[in-house]
């Protein structure tokens, strides 16, 4: 007989704090980069499909290689800094902003 895995029967549900990264225990700090670059990364993906470009046209786009753009568009995350997510979008035309609040 086969056993079932006994967190598939917890039918509970949590609310998020607003931050998936937080929900799953990183450092508030931490999340709230990886959140950015996750939202980054998205809007990349989403201007680069709305502009119907290949792989090789979006890497010449934003100066970098097309293996780069793959990973990009695969969610990557880990292989992308803030830093270079702001500069890829800023080369595309995209504006970023970052909101500070108390």
């Amino acid at each position: 007989m086969k056993k079932t895995d006994a967190r598939w029967d917890d039918m509970s549900v949590i609310e998020s704090c607003g931050n998936v990264f937080i929900d799953l225990g990183f450092d508030e700090a931490e999340a709230k980069v990886m959140l950015m670059r996750a939202d980054l990364m998205l809007a990349l993906e989403r201007h680069i499909t709305a502009q119907g470009w290949t792989q090789a046209e979006a890497a010449k786009h934003m100066g970098i290689t097309q293996p780069r753009v793959s990973k990009l568009k695969k969610r990557k995350w880990d292989e992308f800094s803030l830093d270079m997510l702001v500069t890829l979008a800023a080369r595309v035309g995209l504006h970023t902003e970052l909101k500070l609040a108390a």
